[in-house]
């Protein structure tokens, strides 16, 4: 029978069918400091050890200071208790730790990547919402719990129930000024918050073919968005010529055999899906959100739609809280809007394809005044590519705040945020109550209408500003 790339990497990996679900070998466990140090620490305590230390990979990122010379001033960080625990448990687990002064340190989703820890075919897990990004190098990845992440560590296995499986099928040519991260934004406010059902949601077509590997990581990225289990696409020449040399990936002739083998998952002609949306790329536009969630999207040039337009909510309540919560009111355009800041960076778009494009916005331009922006680049090595390229210089001359890596304002734990009632023009994955700050309204957008929002000073397509 025909398979889908889903089936292939799920059966070589079915180790048994156990108490109402599958018992899967899980090849790869990620951590970061805001939860892995504890799942560790509670591992050691009940004196369990774990089972592949060598396939086991801890960053710091979530919780660690992004402003210049952090590392003088971790102590006094509100993140520092989480970094000790996760500096001394995997010390004592003998696991490789992306240390905050490490230089390859970064977002989990952007190093592992990077440095080649992701290969297609794997099966991996990290106890973080977004780990699906990893999916655009055809791996089947998903996010996890804490008490997950001390099973598998512990076993390197997990019982999972199978999922469903939805292909996204994506036809046509994307404009020019239409990016990956407009692409998700569309699919989710066309389908709803709730469209992925808890699938593994395959993207395919010649739309997604056609995308380099960093913007298919930001599709997959944003899948978490659209409820599903996990995203996935199917490793083609692209994916093999960005994995070649990375530091973790295998050389010489294990490498040429891992892309025989890699050649095989995709999903065979005649394979059953358990559903299917197909999207017409050249329909896309420019998108930013209005409320409080993904799926409240609506192309640059549109209006707050009605309660009657917006999908998902459950009811006009809901829909009120939404729209009064941002500040706006039905029928009342997003171009033009003012912005009190712009961020670029998170595991959505962080990347140097990612700045390099915002800083073909920015570059001869001003932000405007009264606009504060911050650009946090996703990893250490992205930092320093983005300096060697001279990008940082580009954003630094046009008023951006140039920081080091890590999720910093993509989510407010208790450090760092914008002010109350700002809004907040982003690039990350959330725009939910509070996700920036307490009472931040935050619209998400592609990096580039971040910056053109920046530099205008109000929600602002590229079209703006001219050529």
């Amino acid at each position: 029978m025909p398979d889908t790339l889903f089936e292939k990497i799920w059966n070589e990996h079915l180790i048994a069918e156990v108490g109402g679900g599958d018992l899967l070998l899980v090849d790869r466990v990620l951590l970061h400091e805001r939860t892995g140090g504890v799942a560790l620490q509670s591992l050691r305590a009940r004196g369990h050890a774990l089972a592949a230390p060598a396939q086991v990979f801890a960053t710091m990122d979530h919780v660690v200071d992004t402003r210049p010379g952090r590392s003088a001033r971790i102590g006094a960080s509100f993140g520092a208790p989480f970094i000790e625990v996760t500096r001394r448990e995997a010390l004592a687990a003998g696991i490789r730790l992306f240390d905050v002064d490490d230089a390859q340190q970064g977002i989990v989703h952007v190093i592992s990547p990077e440095l080649g820890i992701v290969l297609p075919g794997l099966t991996l897990v990290c106890p973080d919402s977004h780990t699906g990004t990893q999916g655009a190098f055809g791996a089947l990845a998903w996010g996890i719990g804490s008490t997950e992440a001390e099973h598998a560590l512990a076993t390197q296995t997990l019982r999972v129930k199978k999922p469903s499986v939805l292909r996204v099928q994506i036809d046509g040519v994307l404009s020019v000024a239409v990016t990956a991260k407009d692409l998700a934004l569309h699919l989710i406010a066309t389908h709803g918050a709730a469209g992925g059902k808890g699938a593994v949601v395959e993207f395919a077509g010649p739309a997604v073919r056609a995308l380099d590997i960093e913007a298919r990581m930001t599709l997959c990225n944003m899948a978490t968005e659209f409820s599903a289990f996990a995203a996935i696409i199917a490793p083609d020449e692209r994916t093999f010529a960005y994995l070649r040399g990375r530091p973790l990936a295998p050389t010489g002739a294990a490498f040429e055999r891992a892309v025989e083998h890699w050649r095989s998952l995709r999903s065979d002609a005649g394979a059953r899906f358990d559903g299917e949306i197909r999207l017409d790329a050249s329909a896309v536009r420019p998108m930013v959100t209005w409320g409080t969630n993904p799926q409240d999207a609506v192309p640059i040039e549109a209006v707050v739609p009605p309660f009657a337009a917006g999908i998902g909510h459950e009811s006009a309540a809901a829909y009120e809280r939404a729209i009064r919560y941002m500040g706006l009111q039905p029928g009342e355009p997003m171009r033009g809007l003012p912005v009190d800041g712009a961020f670029i960076g998170a595991c959505t778009n962080s990347r140097l394809s990612d700045l390099r494009r915002a800083a073909g916005i920015l570059e001869g331009r001003k932000v405007a005044a009264g606009v504060r922006a911050i650009c946090v680049p996703g990893s250490s090595e992205v930092k320093r590519r983005a300096e060697a390229d001279g990008l940082a210089d580009i954003f630094i001359r046009a008023g951006f705040e140039w920081r080091e890596s890590g999720c910093s304002m993509c989510f407010f734990a208790g450090g760092e945020h914008f002010a109350p009632g700002q809004r907040i023009i982003s690039s990350t994955n959330r725009n939910f109550e509070g996700r920036q700050g307490p009472q931040t309204r935050t619209h998400l957008a592609s990096p580039e209408t971040v910056a053109a929002s920046a530099i205008s000073g109000h929600i602002a397509g590229v079209d703006e500003l001219g050529s």
